[in-house]
């Protein structure tokens, strides 16, 4: 975890940017002594962003199945991609 103060993010944006890109994690910045900001890089953020995509599609993904919708098996999933590849 990176924390670093309102006054450095201040003081020396350049360096707290190069550290962003260079980490690719969130730098927490603190006023007073409490936490206020997270900063991180655009690529870092569009990285978590998809993450989060990816998780909510594998939840509803897995509630359908409890819920007993029908499947496929990965032999069946694989033929259907196949057949759609080659009339495509």
């Amino acid at each position: 975890m990176i924390i670093k103060s309102s006054t450095a993010l201040r003081n020396d944006y350049l360096q707290i940017s190069n550290l962003a890109h260079e980490k690719e994690e969130p730098i927490y910045i603190t006023k007073n002594g409490e936490g206020d900001l997270v900063v991180m890089s655009i690529s870092a953020f569009e990285k978590r962003e998809e993450l989060i995509r990816l998780k909510a599609k594998l939840d509803a993904a897995e509630e359908s199945r409890l819920s007993g919708e029908p499947t496929v098996s990965i032999d069946e999933a694989r033929r259907r991609l196949m057949e759609k590849y080659n009339n495509a």
